[in-house]
């Protein structure tokens, strides 16, 4: 679908903006690798050379471009290149960005310089650059790898530098697509989960990885946005959603380590107090230091136990996937899964469809997991509605009265 199609891709000579020229590349298209390292660097893999070379061997063609997005200049002169080159330019992805989990006092200003001038400045000034020559093509799109825009304040309260240049990345795409609208399709896309980088293993350290999914699947997520039409334009998506949607059912593939339990991404509200046990996990030193961890929610907390008292016999014995359908104060989608591998538990959507669905207040779930509430009693009343699978909800409260010590 890509064949003969020019994408102009920053930050691409490594990790996820990589990915995606290697998978457009698959069709024949032509890739410009808009990116700064031209000699290998002492830590991190890969230059525009060796992306160039991945990118002709998939079955593209490369024009590696030295291209740092904090100067308009090289910006300008690679997309001259580009469009001499091949033509012109039919797709932009904005993948360039820099990071820095560090609160307000503690995030030197030349931090928050690179992050505003890579992700929002660089961003806006590489969109500006390519837009003559986008509205020239047949099926023009700008992609900004960034997130739909949650003002819930626990998202800035950590790194709020961060999260603004993140979110100047998404107030690109709100204002272009409308003003754009009919000639250039302007999208975001971010992942549901960590994906494994090399940033993602200097934010996080050795062991991260298993808590993260492969580039791949936004190399997948952003595939299906290039090919759709222009007027596919001004939507905030979520990688795993649109794949869903798209028909892909086996997200094991794009795991590191599938069945390990995996690591939510940044500006999604999976549990409003997740973050804490979140910050733990990406393990930022510094950002650790300046936030203090909050104490989780009922809910989140009998979660996190349950996940912790996980183990191959109750997975081996009870062979099922249950989905909550919960209400109230903590509402929202969880499930337990003790059907594949060591099992897992979380906030969203099971991995594959749930044998058993249950519906009750978050309220009256804690009560239920903490032996305050027979499930039998619960269901009788009315409190407790199960669909699907009843002897599985049986073997479920077997399992409840063996955790209630621990909860």
């Amino acid at each position: 679908k890509l064949a003969g199609c020019t994408l102009f891709i920053t930050g691409a000579s490594r990790g996820i903006g990589k990915a995606i020229a290697l998978k457009a590349a698959k069709d024949g298209a032509n890739i410009v690798i808009a990116a700064k390292t031209a000699e290998p660097h002492p830590t991190l893999p890969g230059t525009i050379y060796t992306a160039a070379a991945e990118i002709e061997a998939a079955g593209g063609k490369a024009l590696p471009c030295v291209v740092n997005v904090r100067e308009e200049q090289q910006i300008i002169n690679a997309v001259e290149k580009a469009v001499k080159t091949f033509g012109g330019i039919d797709i932009l992805v904005n993948n360039a960005s820099a990071i820095s989990l560090t609160g307000t006092l503690e995030t030197e200003t030349k931090k928050v310089n690179l992050m505003m001038d890579v992700n929002v400045r660089g961003t806006y000034l590489t969109s500006k650059t390519c837009l003559p020559h986008l509205r020239k093509s047949r099926n023009p799109h700008i992609l900004n790898l960034s997130p739909p825009m949650n003002l819930n304040p626990m998202w800035f309260k950590n790194h709020c530098a961060y999260t603004i240049s993140k979110y100047g990345m998404s107030m690109c795409v709100l204002g272009m697509a409308e003003e754009f609208r009919g000639e250039v399709a302007v999208n975001a896309l971010w992942p549901k989960t960590a994906i494994h980088t090399a940033a993602m293993d200097m934010l996080g350290g050795s062991g991260i990885e298993k808590q993260c999914r492969k580039t791949d699947i936004l190399a997948d997520a952003a595939y299906c946005i290039l090919t759709k039409p222009k007027s596919f334009t001004g939507n905030f998506i979520i990688d795993e959603v649109l794949l869903r949607e798209e028909g892909v059912k086996d997200f094991d593939v794009y795991a590191i380590a599938p069945g390990h339990p995996l690591m939510p991404d940044f500006f999604l509200d999976v549990e409003t107090d997740m973050t804490a046990m979140k910050q733990e996990r990406y393990g930022a030193k510094d950002d650790a230091e300046s936030a203090p961890a909050k104490p989780l929610s009922p809910v989140a907390e009998t979660f996190r136990v349950i996940q912790g008292a996980m183990s191959e016999e109750y997975v081996r014995t009870t062979q099922g996937i249950f989905q909550f359908e919960l209400s109230g104060d903590e509402g929202g989608t969880w499930y337990i899964d003790l059907k594949t591998k060591g099992g897992s538990a979380g906030f969203g959507k099971p991995p594959v469809t749930a044998d058993v669905v249950m519906s009750m207040s978050s309220a009256d779930f804690v009560k239920m997991f903490t032996g305050k509430l027979k499930p039998t009693l619960a269901f009788m009343s009315g409190k407790l509605r199960i669909k699907g699978n009843m002897a599985l909800a049986i073997k479920l409260e077997k399992m409840l009265t063996q955790l209630n010590s621990k909860l």
